[in-house]
């Protein structure tokens, strides 16, 4: 008997989205997963699933994974490079794994310790609706759908301004010339994400932007909650871990004095050393005498911190390392300190620190990107390294992990508003980060760093970028907003807000928010507390350098681009290259020539890269009718002589033209290898060229004498 699956559990839901129709569909594939969700926007589809695993009893945090991957059938394309296979995942893909992990993880109640993967895989790409903010509301409806406890649905709408008009959804093209993009996620009553980019807009027309999102996005979660109605599961019975009010009282008892103390020590290494010995000191104890106990003190242990930070920030408008509330730490900022970088800087605040490289180079350098439907050149790139000695640990060192490229994109994403046009500065930009030290704000010190080792490089920007890491303490109506914070600070608080720009407004921000009711009051004080710590920052950023250097470093690259007739290439490549080949080895020079003639001419210093423009403007140099050339007699036949005027451009001399009087034989007047001097009297519409002689040199004996 064959088994045929059933479309009759099939469940379809659609509602309005930008310009297109978001539908969400379920019972139909992946009918063994926990749940699995269709969600589709034109022609672009992805997959959803979630699946559930018990969890390990000694697990003491959410073992939840996020997978995105985007096939390559579904833009009808086949992978690129050698093996016809998706491999690791894009930079592209481990952003997007973020965009769904970090407005979900919130969501689930605290004390769940069950393993949790959901999977995300674009189906169809059609190149105009974008799968990320699709994926983050497929991630949502499974798990709204599944019997997983999920405090949800939550949603996300992408969102940019054109021609000052505010949309959701736009399209790939329409993105490209917005002064806004920001992917906002959110529940029916808060925010819980927002990331994107901006142009240098003011604080007050992003936060319009935001919640203009946040309107929006209550449909989808409409159409969840229905999609809910009809085909979810019965929510599984979550017991929330209850502490025992002996234990609690037993810690509190140990070290609750002594743990308030310790919070006052400013240095972060001595801090963190001070409260080990005391958790050493209660599981010690716990050990002793209820073993059973240890894994729950320590988690009594752990809250007790928390609540001493906030209360001390809510009660006292004390933070941890003694700073006020808008307080920004200690800024030192050194240009130049590695000399054979182009451009480089040290850039510290407080335990934070970050050397910064700047790296200049030709066409060639920029990095190829093979998008799922479509391919860029990217000449901006920033690169984050966050290596363990930054925060005293050892760990292995592998591949680059999610954070780093998260971390690295915000940061590139921050300073590419004021990157100059390729046409005034036609340079492939490298940006390097390697954190030394970090204790809170490490991709921000990277921004900052940034733009300083670009000044010191020569690079045009059009203005400095600095950036800020805001967060939040709110318990109940109490509300403290944190400038500048800490990595505690941002561990024990209830958002992480980054903010990025110049005087003029906001070039990149990220928000993250653990807590609900998030009013709009309250995102407008962090936005204005966040302007006035950036305009701090940039003041001492100020001080170290007014302006980008006047010239470049004498390691960097000479770049002058030049302007060809296209048919011309042909004769700076060569047969088989073997031309260009010979201008690089002999002058030391990377030349890259675009198909409408552009040719960059990158020296390892000027005098080669002008060897390197002469010898071109040779190749393609062409005749000019009544100027005079010197040239090598290649061929002579009965009616005149061929003479190659420019490279690989002969003329001829008619018999008639080669000298006064009648000439007999052309092998009288020239011979084949001989130098002459001829002048140009035509260039038919052939191109073929016509030489004078006798023209010429009569010319030469009627100019004056020197």
């Amino acid at each position: 008997m064959t088994f045929k699956p059933s479309k009759e559990s099939r469940v379809i839901v659609a509602a309005p989205y930008g310009k297109s129709t978001l539908t969400l569909e379920t019972g139909w594939v992946a009918k063994q997963a926990g749940a699995s969700v269709i969600v589709r926007a034109g022609d672009s589809m992805v997959l959803v699933t979630v699946c559930s695993a018990a969890g390990r009893a000694d697990t003491d945090f959410f073992p939840l994974t996020v997978e995105y991957k985007e096939k390559t059938y579904a833009a009808g394309r086949f992978p690129g490079g050698y093996i016809k296979r998706e491999g690791r995942p894009s930079d592209s893909e481990i952003l997007t794994c973020r965009l769904i992990d970090r407005p979900i993880r919130p969501l689930f109640p605290k004390g769940f310790r069950e393993e949790v993967q959901l999977i995300a895989a674009v189906l169809s790409a059609d190149g105009v609706n974008s799968p990320d903010a699709l994926a983050i509301c497929g991630a949502s409806a499974a798990l709204t759908l599944s019997d997983l406890p999920f405090d949800g649905p939550v949603a996300a709408v992408r969102v940019a301004r054109i021609g000052g008009k505010t949309i959701i959804n736009p399209s790939t093209q329409e993105r490209e010339s917005s002064d806004m993009d920001f992917v906002v996620a959110g529940t029916r009553d808060s925010l819980v994400m927002v990331e994107g980019e901006a142009r240098l807009v003011p604080e007050s027309e992003v936060l319009d932007a935001i919640f203009f999102g946040h309107e929006q996005l209550r449909t989808i979660i409409d159409l969840q909650e229905e999609l809910q109605k009809r085909a979810g599961k019965t929510k599984r019975a979550i017991v929330s871990p209850s502490v025992d009010p002996s234990i609690e009282a037993k810690v509190k008892s140990l070290v609750g004095s002594k743990v308030s103390s310790a919070l006052q020590i400013v240095s972060k290494a001595d801090r963190s050393c001070a409260l080990s010995l005391l958790e050493s000191e209660v599981v010690a104890t716990f050990e002793e005498e209820l073993p059973e106990s240890v894994i729950q003190a320590k988690a009594v242990f752990s809250s007790l911190i928390k609540k001493t930070v906030r209360e001390r920030i809510l009660s006292e408008g004390m933070r941890i390392d003694g700073r006020g509330l808008t307080e920004v730490r200690p800024i030192e900022c050194e240009l130049g300190v590695l000399p054979r970088a182009h451009g480089s800087a040290i850039f510290t605040r407080g335990e934070t620190q970050a050397i910064v490289a700047t790296t200049l180079g030709t066409a060639s350098d920029a990095q190829r990107i093979e998008g799922l439907t479509d391919s860029e050149e990217k000449s901006f790139m920033l690169h984050y390294n966050f290596p363990p000695y930054c925060t005293g640990e050892v760990k292995m060192l592998r591949g680059t992990s999610r954070r780093e490229v998260g971390h690295g994109n915000l940061a590139e994403r921050a300073l590419k508003a004021v990157i100059p046009n390729q046409s005034v500065f036609p340079y492939v930009i490298r940006i390097v980060s390697e954190v030394t030290e970090s204790n809170g704000s490490s991709s921000m010190a990277s921004v900052c760093g940034g733009s300083l080792s670009m000044m010191d490089a020569g690079v045009k920007i059009s203005e400095p970028v600095s950036g800020v890491a805001m967060g939040l303490i709110k318990d109940g109506d109490r509300v403290a907003v944190l400038t500048d914070i800490l990595g505690d600070e941002d561990h024990y608080g209830d958002m992480d807000f980054k903010v990025c720009g110049t005087q003029a407004g906001i070039s990149a921000l990220q928000m993250d928010i653990k807590c609900s009711g998030l009013s709009r009051e309250t995102m407008e004080k962090a936005l204005s507390q966040a302007r006035d710590g950036r305009l701090h920052i940039l003041k001492a950023m100020y001080a170290a350098i007014e302006k980008p250097r006047n010239e470049l470093s004498k390691y960097a690259p000479v770049i002058e681009k030049i302007k060809i007739n296209p048919d011309k290439i042909r004769d700076i490549i060569g047969p088989g290259g073997k031309t260009i080949k010979s201008i690089v080895e002999s002058t030391g020079a990377k030349i890259d020539i675009e198909d409408d003639g552009t040719v960059s001419i990158a020296g390892i210093d000027y005098e080669s890269g002008q060897r390197a423009k002469q010898i071109i403007l040779g190749l393609v140099e062409e005749a000019e009718i009544g100027k005079i050339y010197r040239g090598v007699v290649k061929r002579i036949t009965d009616f005149g002589a061929f003479v190659e005027i420019l490279p690989g451009l002969d003329g001829l001399v008619h018999i008639s033209q080669l000298a006064d009087g009648h000439v007999k034989n052309v092998s009288d007047v020239v011979s084949e290898g001989e130098e002459i001097t001829v002048i140009v009297l035509d260039i038919d519409k052939q191109g073929r060229v016509r030489l004078s002689r006798k023209e010429a040199i009569a010319h030469l004996a009627n100019l004056p004498a020197d």
